[in-house]
């Protein structure tokens, strides 16, 4: 068995007056966020666990409002009546988004451009005009009218397409507004077989739990074609989703869309999906699907070589500034963001059946605690993304304007409740800076043990330890690691379960705290779906995309902490409450600006 020595009860002092707020008589808010959450994370949940299946009206979420899915409805009844018509107009739509999705696929330049050094592809607008113009009307008179120099309105500064290579004087005022272009293309070997990749993306509880750092929500509403040989060859389905960033500052993405699966007689497979907004329309839409998806090849025994290809359009007149050149330039939901995130996936299968090894410290973690602690740590990190983004679901409002903090987005989450204990409403809190400095300096000073105690309130002025850690991948930084704060070397006051992650589209550090009966059951193979975590955490991401504008790339971080406050509730939050919510964010930021500032690293 693995034993963790376990420590009497957390007493932890908080000066309030750093804080600059009393604390109330009931309560003591801060002790509340540490220590309430360390008493409360390891105990036995009271709580159904769901299962939803890959049927029609089913979802990855099971708390969706019934009114968010009323235009999903609109459209299911829509397939349904009057049948034969309606099928027949989404087939043949599917049927010409495959088309172009492989052309799209094989086809360079000029079609296809590098934007600035090191960047992503990206569609050149007049190319695809002439390519593809008849498959949108629209597109089609567009086009006549920049050939023969009629006067146009203005595009959008915000289309990543590239307009630039023979433009008449007159075409700069053609204009897209309010749906903004924005189009990308990636190809990458993956460690996954075609057949595995294509199960993934058309088994729609697949593909939320896959790609959850994207996802926020997907039903199946209908199946228009089906393989009778059990394959998803010819495989029609609709379906709704929700698309989002790890910011509540970056709105969803929702749509309605088909889904079409073909393999090829080259043995190649095309997954691609196409709005259906222009078949069932309705008013305000704010974000459609251009044939996007992917072409899948095999390569050898080990893999496949997949190209994907997002092209969307979208209504970004409600972005924050601070998000808005990372977000128009069409990198923040890239098709190299999708790639990265199907590798992770990969790497993550490969770590959880890898026979077990010792750390450098020589700890051996059995097997099924390896199991146990993987699956605890996929759990903390899904519930992260599912509690910052800015899906229908999570309502945010903001802090009045006489708080130091900035941008302070806050929510209630569930109430969690805890036997033997007075239930609790959870609260989120989260804001958004810019710091001017690379991803991974900021994601190292965040990330690591020597360097916690500078930003972690509960840390400050405290030994911390990396106890064990599982690697994911071949970047030993991404890891997920057991961290211990001492305030004396023999009293170990907290235990964080932590997961760090990089790539080239963004980073993000998550923990919680565990109680330390907890992490022995946890370490020793127990059931983590008992275990009740908080998790708090960093999101980052670049300010801007690779080869965007002029100067050095900078980081954009989002911090998210949660707490349990049995004073408020969602009608009703003490000032007080308020208070310590500030202080909290604006002492992080100042602790991680000043580190920065004075270049302390790790």
């Amino acid at each position: 068995m693995v034993g963790l020595q376990e420590a009497p009860r957390c007493e932890i002092e908080v000066n309030y007056n750093q804080f600059g707020a009393n604390p109330p008589p009931e309560m003591n808010p801060v002790e509340d966020y540490f220590v309430q959450n360390n008493e409360n994370s390891g105990s036995p949940l009271l709580y159904n666990p769901s299962s939803p299946q890959n049927s029609p009206g089913s979802e990855s979420s099971t708390n969706a409002k019934p009114d968010h899915m009323n235009r999903a409805s609109d459209l299911l009844m829509a397939v349904s009546i009057g049948a034969g018509l309606n099928k027949n107009k989404i087939i043949e739509q599917a049927v010409e988004a495959m088309e172009e999705l492989f052309k799209l696929a094989i086809m360079g330049e000029p079609l296809w451009q590098h934007n600035g050094n090191g960047g992503m592809e990206t569609l050149n607008g007049f190319q695809y005009l002439r390519e593809f113009g008849s498959f949108d009307a629209t597109m089609e008179q567009i086009m006549r009218m920049v050939e023969v120099g009629e006067p146009q309105c203005f595009i959008s500064s915000d289309c990543n397409c590239n307009f630039d290579q023979d433009v008449p004087s007159s075409f700069s005022k053609l204009n897209f507004e309010p749906l903004n272009i924005e189009t990308s293309r990636e190809t990458a070997f993956v460690e996954m077989n075609p057949m595995n990749i294509v199960q993934l993306l058309m088994d729609t509880k697949q593909w939320a739990t896959t790609f959850y750092s994207i996802v926020s929500r997907t039903t199946l509403l209908g199946v228009i074609l089906e393989n009778v040989d059990g394959s998803y060859n010819g495989v029609l389905q609709v379906m709704s989703a929700e698309f989002h960033q790890r910011t509540p500052l970056i709105p969803a993405r929702q749509c309605y869309f088909a889904r079409y699966c073909k393999k090829h007689t080259n043995g190649t497979w095309g997954v691609v999906d196409v709005s259906l907004e222009n078949l069932f329309p309705y008013p305000q839409v704010q974000f459609r699907r251009r044939p996007s998806g992917c072409v899948i090849q095999e390569v050898g025994n080990r893999g496949s070589k997949v190209t994907w290809i997002e092209h969307v359009e979208v209504d970004n007149r409600s972005l924050h500034p601070l998000l808005r050149p990372i977000v128009s330039s069409g990198f923040a939901f890239s098709a190299k963001r999708w790639i990265a995130t199907i590798n992770r996936h990969c790497q993550w299968l490969t770590t959880s059946t890898a026979r077990t090894a010792p750390t450098t410290d020589g700890v051996l973690i059995p097997q099924e605690g390896r199991e146990s602690l993987l699956k605890l740590a996929e759990k903390m990190t899904k519930n992260f993304f599912n509690n910052i983004n800015s899906c229908s679901e999570n309502v945010w409002s903001g802090l009045p304007q006489n708080f130091a903090a900035q941008d302070v987005r806050l929510r209630y989450g569930n109430i969690l409740k805890v036997p033997g204990k007075p239930s609790g409403n959870i609260v989120i809190f989260t804001t958004s800076i810019q710091i001017p400095v690379p991803m991974e300096v900021l994601f190292d000073f965040l990330r690591h043990e020597r360097t916690r105690n500078r930003w972690d309130l509960l840390s400050n002025q405290r030994h911390v330890r990396e106890l064990v850690y599982v690697s994911n991948g071949e970047n030993p930084k991404n890891r997920v690691s057991i961290m211990q704060v001492n305030s004396s070397p023999n009293k170990i006051e907290i235990l964080y379960l932590q997961e760090s992650y990089t790539d080239e589209t963004g980073s993000y550090i998550v923990y919680a705290p565990m109680d330390i009966m907890a992490m022995s059951k946890i370490l020793n193979g127990g059931n983590q779906k008992f275990v009740s975590i908080l998790p708090s955490g960093f999101s980052i991401m670049p300010d801007k995309a690779p080869g965007q504008g002029d100067g050095a790339v900078g980081s954009i971080l989002t911090l998210a902490f949660q707490s349990v406050d049995r004073l408020s509730n969602k009608e009703y939050m003490p000032q007080s409450t308020l208070k310590i919510i500030d202080a909290i964010l604006s002492t992080t930021v100042a602790s991680i600006k000043d580190a920065m500032l004075f270049g302390i690293r790790y």
